[in-house]
């Protein structure tokens, strides 16, 4: 009885409070369920405040406060209409109460895609002549908005979702899915309650199978996970974990390699990319070197920055901000960098948009700077909020995850053929299995593939002890070559050359190891003449490394080096052709330290064909360098 009693005269007490002011009304009883409104939100009522402010806009309809506070409270807990009903009662009522409300319902009508409206409120709040810079500064990106919605309502992009079915998405949140370049895994964070697990699903006969839990040793039941980037072979996960006992601040990136079918034990990637502030939403870029994520590290634009962190002899390197092309003051976040390594996805509200988070793409310019975003435009943005986004490796299809659309409850997984203005360059893959070449064992070799003409690696990695398994992207427009090693076995070369067109179809192999015996050859894919000539291109650099380093780490071994030629031309002339190519090999090793004694030479000319002379790739492949063991 004493503790209401004395409720009851707190409210009496700021209802005579209230009544010495100047308000828009003199009703008692409006007041006094104002001040009780007052109360509860101090209390952070937010429900029951409501109810109070409506019962005093119920005795006195012209209540200006009561629909400027109302309208505030329906603006904090994001009912837009509702909001912007009271904020226009406001202007209707006192059309200068407060130069705010018109920035206020501005802010709100973007939101509830009434962009017209919205810019002729703004310009108003502009055109008050006491804002602060702040807030002008504000209120112009908003005009910008709605400058840029209008447009793109006038132009919308191609976008036909489809749900990814009950394989993936129940009555639960399904969000942030990644798939693996081959797209035959799709790992994707589900909310269940409180707690945020990953699961995966497996495609079979180009259908997604039921989705199962990832891993017990990656999902906690004290801990969420989420907010996920694999590498494009499916071997590698990183992850954001927050609140975890070994982490360094709040939320923190984690990463965890796959062994055989299941995880192993995933740890912190430590300073520098961890800090006491906020780390999260990584994506690993093709070549397994650049981490790009999301920080409120010192150093950035303001709010939430995406940075990049490059894989270094040392470890990860200190992270650097992607720079005011990407960042603003306001929030970028979603990072997903493409296989291709030059095009960039995230959302953000600090570049024009449709309201809230908008989702962009940004390409990496010939100076090796990102250029300023694009809007993927009307209807893949909306007036709410979009993120989240990943791209398939060959740029023809997105991954994303709403609760806007018609799905099974909560946020649901969809995918959408992405406009071909918004696409990435064309990457394939190459997908390889290796084997010892008498046992058919699945072999742990080392792979590499490099940029041929950069001479730089752009995949180093082995591939599975277990099944033999690798996978690559390769992305159009360059030449590589493929090495792939073992101790006590040959290497094996391969070359793909995407210069001039773009591979559609992705490269499946099957990597047959040869131990080192006498008579067992090398084709070695990767030397390079120009037509008719004998003289080393540059691309030939790599591979004959290779070759050197083999040569080095089996020291006992002697090698016949040999030149071949189609059938084409002159016999003589190809035969001197061919020796003579193989005289050059000879002479880099030579120059490369290798002991002349451990090597020979010899031209075979057209006289030992691996391929019908009757096309031109056969006629290709006849054109090759070679090496045999004839010593060990």
């Amino acid at each position: 009885m004493r503790t209401a009693f004395f409720s009851l005269l707190l409210v009496c007490l700021s209802v005579f409070a209230f009544a010495q002011r100047q308000y828009s009304t003199t009703d008692r009883e409006a007041i006094k369920y104002y001040a009780m409104a007052a109360q509860s939100l101090d209390e952070h009522l937010y429900e029951i405040a409501v109810e109070q402010l409506q019962k005093a806009i119920h005795a006195d309809d012209k209540f200006v406060e009561a629909h400027m506070q109302l309208g505030d409270i329906f603006r904090q807990m994001r009912k837009h209409k509702p909001a912007v009903e009271q904020f226009r009662k406001v202007i209707q009522l006192s059309p200068d109460f407060s130069s705010s409300v018109y920035v206020k319902l501005g802010d709100e009508e973007i939101s509830d895609a009434q962009y017209p409206e919205a810019q002729q409120h703004l310009e108003k709040y502009i055109s008050y002549p006491n804002i602060t810079p702040q807030g002008n500064m504000h209120a112009r990106k908003l005009i910008a908005d709605c400058k840029f919605s209008i447009q793109a309502l006038l132009h919308p992009v191609p976008f036909k979702p489809v749900n990814m079915g009950p394989e993936i998405n129940t009555a639960d949140d399904e969000y942030l899915p990644v798939a693996t370049a081959d797209e035959g895994e799709l790992i994707f964070t589900r909310k269940i309650g409180n707690n945020e697990d990953f699961y995966k699903s497996l495609k079979l006969n180009g259908k997604w199978l039921r989705a199962t839990y990832l891993s017990d040793q990656i999902n906690t039941p004290q801990y969420n996970e989420g907010a996920q980037s694999i590498s494009q072979d499916g071997k590698y996960l990183f992850f954001t974990g927050c609140n975890r006992p070994d982490g360094l601040g709040r939320c923190d990136i984690y990463i965890a390699q796959k062994k055989g079918d299941d995880w192993g034990k995933p740890f912190d990637l430590s300073p520098p990319i961890n800090t006491a502030g906020w780390e999260s939403q990584p994506s690993i870029s093709a070549d397994g070197r650049t981490l790009y994520f999301v920080s409120n590290r010192k150093g950035g634009y303001g709010g939430y920055d995406i940075w990049r962190s490059t894989i270094t002899s040392n470890g990860w390197g200190e992270p650097e901000n992607l720079g005011p092309n990407i960042n603003t003051s306001y929030d970028e976040q979603s990072p997903f960098i493409h296989p291709d390594d030059s095009t960039l996805y995230f959302s953000s509200n600090g570049w024009p948009g449709m309201g809230g988070k908008d989702l962009f793409v940004s390409r990496l310019g010939k100076d090796g700077k990102w250029q300023k975003p694009e809007n993927m435009g009307y209807p893949i943005n909306s007036s709410g909020d979009e993120n989240g986004l990943s791209v398939t490796a060959n740029g023809a299809f997105a991954f994303f995850s709403s609760n806007n659309l018609n799905g099974y409850g909560g946020y649901d997984i969809y995918t959408f053929e992405l406009p071909r203005s918004m696409r990435p360059h064309m990457v394939t893959y190459v997908k390889g299995k290796v084997l010892d070449v008498k046992s058919k064992v699945p072999l742990e070799a080392a792979v590499e593939i490099i940029d041929l003409q950069k001479n730089q690696p752009v995949y180093q990695d082995y591939s599975d002890p277990v099944q033999g398994n690798f996978l690559a992207t390769l992305t159009s427009g360059k030449n590589y070559g493929l090495n792939i090693s073992k101790s006590g076995y040959l290497f094996y070369s391969e070359n793909f050359s995407l210069i001039g067109h773009e591979a559609k179809n992705p490269f499946n192999i099957s990597v047959l190891l040869q131990p080192i015996e006498i008579g067992n050859k090398v084709v070695l894919n990767n030397i390079f003449f120009d037509t008719n000539k004998f003289d080393l291109k540059p691309e030939s650099i790599a591979e004959l490394q290779k070759l050197v380093e083999f040569l080095t780490v089996n020291p006992t071994v002697h090698i016949e080096i040999s030149g071949h030629t189609d059938n084409v031309g002159n016999d003589q002339l190809n035969q001197t052709l061919s020796e003579n190519r193989a005289k050059a090999v000879y002479e880099y090793l030579i120059a490369s330290q290798v002991t002349p004694a451990r090597l020979v030479f010899k031209g075979y000319g057209k006289t030992q064909p691996i391929a019908p002379n009757t096309s031109e790739e056969g006629r290709k492949k006849n054109r090759r360098t070679e090496f045999m063991i004839i010593a060990k």
